[in-house]
């Protein structure tokens, strides 16, 4: 039996997705926490690994199990045996040939920056705190240009794993909300980093750093050290996975402190 769920996490005291066995991984936790409800061992396979200190609002996991369990004795069984930190959404059967990483056609992130002169006592590790007064018109005319399918080399980790470079963003635009600004970037997949190295980008373009052509510039070099400054994972939120129609999988949400 194949069963399809979705997950939010908070990252800040997780080092990552991964599972990596002697530290703490929302790979790791969630397959204890379902392995307890199935009475035996449960491995989950997600729609996109997050890196140590990232966010979740709409993972989208599957597992095979032997187990038979209703959703709802499957949702609040692993809910009682996990931290606080993290919690599952729904539970569904899906056909088997669903697979999380695989089936899915898109993903959607959100970053969330404080742009202030003093750093957040509420939101520490859910905002990226950046001072200095960023010029949201800048950075979108600067994003515009990364609007499409390119080969994005210059804005992955140097250690990416993937094998083609080439991606396709679909949606890229940021909204400042009085002393918030609001990233949302829709695209097919996603390279390591590729979003916190944007986001390192279009806030040196914001500042006044960088001309906004640079974005292109650096696209064009095809060389990830010619890019800028890695972002910080704090404000990054993975807040969607989308799948054909026939699977039924339900939309995720962006984080509810900006919920539009």
């Amino acid at each position: 039996m194949r069963l399809v769920a979705a997950i939010e996490y908070d990252g800040s005291r997780f080092h990552g997705w991964q599972a990596q066995g002697d530290v703490r991984t929302v790979q790791e936790s969630l397959e204890a926490a379902l392995s307890r409800v199935a009475d035996g061992p449960v491995r989950v396979q997600c729609a996109g690994r997050t890196d140590t200190g990232v966010h979740a609002t709409g993972q989208i996991v599957h597992f095979d199990t032997q187990a038979r369990r209703e959703p709802r004795n499957w949702l609040l069984g692993a809910n009682v045996n996990l931290a606080k930190d993290m919690s599952l959404l729904w539970v569904k059967p899906v056909h088997d040939d669903f697979n999380a990483r695989f089936s899915a056609t898109g993903r959607a992130y959100r970053y969330i920056i404080l742009n202030r002169e003093s750093r957040s006592g509420l939101l520490h590790r859910r905002v990226t705190w950046m001072r200095g007064r960023l010029d949201v018109e800048r950075m979108n005319r600067a994003a515009r240009m990364l609007l499409g399918e390119h080969d994005f080399s210059s804005y992955r980790a140097l250690g990416c794993q993937a094998k083609s470079p080439v991606r396709e963003i679909r949606h890229l635009e940021l909204r400042r909300h009085g002393d918030y600004i609001v990233m949302d970037i829709e695209a097919n997949a996603f390279l390591h980093h590729m979003v916190r190295n944007i986001i390192g980008v279009l806030a040196a373009i914001g500042r006044g750093d960088a001309a906004v052509g640079w974005a292109a510039e650096i696209l064009a070099l095809r060389d990830r050290r010619q890019g800028g400054v890695t972002a910080k994972p704090d404000g990054l939120y993975l807040v969607r996975v989308d799948y054909p129609a026939r699977f039924g999988i339900p939309a995720g949400e962006p984080p509810v402190f900006w919920a539009h």
